[in-house]
Formats: C-alpha cells, sequence, structure tokens
C-alpha cells in the first residue's frame, strides 16, 4: 500500500478540545479514525479517546496482515467502543455517560469500506467530484425532520443526532463498502466543526486541487475563521491513495516493505487482551515505539 496522510486538530473557540484522530497499518491494511467527544455530557474527550484506543486494539488484534472480513470488523469496532465508553462510565459510577459520534474508514486490497455513528462525516474525492459521503445521524440528514421555517431553524435542528457511542441506548451505526479506489482518491474524516463552517463545495474543491497535506490545513483554517470566536474544535484527517506502480518518493507512506506481522499506529493502544486502563501513559508510549522502531529496522533491512 502507498498512500499520503495528514492530520490537524485545533481547539477553537472552545475551553478544550473533546476531538481525537489517528490511524493504523499492517502491511496490507490501514485504518483511519475520527471521534467528536459530546458536548452537553461529561468528559467527551475521554469517550472519543476510549473509542480511538478500543478500536485500535481491535484493528492490532485482528489485521494479520488484512482483516478477513472488513465489514465485521467495522460492526465489531464499534460496539466494542460503545461498551468500553459504558464500563468506564459504571467503573466511575457517573451520574451521566460520556458520549462521542466516530467516523471510521478501511483501506485494504485497494477498497474502502467506513462506518460511522452520529455527524462526524467522511468524505470521498476523486477528481472534481465528490463519490461518496457518510450520512449523519441527525433527524434532518435522515429525512426524520422536515422544518418549514427559516434557514435557521433548519441549522438549529442539524445538531439533533439520535446515535452516538456511550448513550445507554444500543447505537445505530451505518456501513459502507467496499468501494474500489483510483490513484489520487482522496478520502478525508472529519468533526462537525469543519463540515458546518465549510460547504460541501468548498470541501470537494480544496481535495481535489491540493494535496492532502494542503488542502487539509486550508480547510481547517477556512472553519476557524468562519466559525469565529464561537467556532467549535475543527478536526481533520484525509489521505490519499497512491495505488500501484507508484514511485515512493512520491507518497508518505509505503508499507511494501514492512514485515508481515508488524503493526503500526498513532494511536495509544494495546493488545486487546491488554487492559488498556493497567496501562498507564509510559507503558504505552514505550509499546507504540517498541512498534514503530521494529518498523524502522524492518524497512532499512530490506533497503
Amino acid at each position: 500500500m502507498k498512500f499520503s496522510v495528514f492530520q490537524v486538530s485545533r481547539k477553537g473557540g472552545r475551553t478544550k478540545n473533546e476531538d481525537r484522530m489517528g490511524y493504523c497499518y499492517t502491511r496490507d491494511s490501514a485504518v483511519f479514525l475520527l471521534a467528536d467527544g459530546m458536548g452537553g455530557h461529561p468528559e467527551g474527550e475521554v469517550a472519543a479517546q476510549l473509542a480511538l484506543q478500543t478500536i485500535a486494539a481491535l484493528f492490532q488484534k485482528m489485521a494479520r496482515p488484512v482483516l478477513s472480513d472488513v465489514q465485521a470488523f467495522l460492526s465489531e469496532a464499534l460496539l466494542s467502543a460503545h461498551r468500553k465508553i459504558l464500563r468506564y462510565a459504571m467503573d466511575s459510577e457517573a451520574l451521566d455517560t460520556p458520549r462521542t459520534t466516530i467516523v471510521v474508514a478501511v483501506l485494504q486490497a485497494g477498497k474502502l469500506s467506513w462506518t460511522h455513528c452520529g455527524d462526524s462525516r467522511m468524505y470521498l474525492v476523486r477528481q472534481s467530484g465528490l463519490v461518496a459521503r457518510t450520512k449523519d445521524h441527525s433527524l434532518l440528514e435522515q429525512d426524520l425532520l422536515r422544518p418549514a421555517g427559516p434557514d435557521a431553524k433548519i441549522a438549529h435542528n442539524r445538531n439533533v443526532l439520535f446515535s452516538c457511542l456511550g448513550s445507554p441506548t444500543k447505537p445505530i451505526f451505518s456501513l459502507a463498502g467496499p468501494v474500489p479506489l483510483q490513484p489520487n482518491d482522496r478520502v478525508m474524516l472529519c468533526s462537525d466543526g469543519l463540515w458546518s463552517s465549510v460547504s460541501e463545495d468548498a470541501i470537494v474543491f480544496e481535495l481535489s486541487q491540493k494535496s492532502v497535506d494542503a488542502a487539509v490545513p486550508d480547510l481547517v483554517e477556512k472553519a476557524l475563521r468562519q466559525g469565529g470566536q464561537a467556532s467549535d474544535n475543527v478536526t481533520c484527517i484525509a489521505f490519499e491513495w497512491a495505488g500501484p506502480g507508484t514511485s515512493h518518493e512520491h507518497v508518505g507512506i509505503s508499507t511494501d516493505e514492512i514485515s508481515e506481522g508488524v503493526f503500526a499506529s498513532t494511536i495509544q493502544a494495546s493488545w486487546l487482551d491488554t487492559h488498556v486502563d493497567d496501562m498507564d501513559d509510559a507503558d504505552i508510549e514505550r509499546s507504540v515505539a517498541e512498534i514503530n522502531e521494529a518498523i524502522r529496522r524492518s524497512v532499512a533491512k530490506k533497503s
């Protein structure tokens, strides 16, 4: 696999950043994740981080080096993350549960599959057109609410979600794909802090006209400007699929020389059968450092 990836997260006008994002990959499979902790409930940032850790750990366990069933992984990933958040709330004896939206995209065998819960979005852009976009689990996007009033009422109601991770009710989530990718396809995951301030046309234009390392920061800055002092957290992670035959110097990440048993991650996560709660920050960071050093040695040995 060969792809370029870029990610940015900004606090905006909020007191803290409750968004989290990251990605993991093996030689033949990759997963990209973004979660937006929900305001109005306690510890949204904890829910977002727990979701990413749980899914990264599950990917690490199941991608050997490919996922045998991508759709089954995506379903199990969201439900496992949901249960992890609920367990955290029970152990903390919280009066309310932390909650988060989530969007997950898997790249494998040159194809893209994805799932989401809530209103964190994924966009797939090819050349100058939008190939696919997730449909928010909101009253408005799912045609469960058809306000007859002015645009202000529509804008207000777009935030009404009926599904998320961490809610006492079982989450509703959507599965899609696999969609075969073409060279130079761009895939972007973002929180609602971006898409609520930047039009879909502007998102597609930026992704189609610029490399991801230029488009992502430009889109984030545009969202912050549009949002002003009241801007929400703005988080975005995007990758460009290079496809077979692209030379190494033209891509950010090439997994061609990675050994079969190697796993890399930008997310602090441990093996699923290890209790993450029992690991302190030093243990987690040491584990990630060892994994990334193994990749470096593997690539250097074969170059």
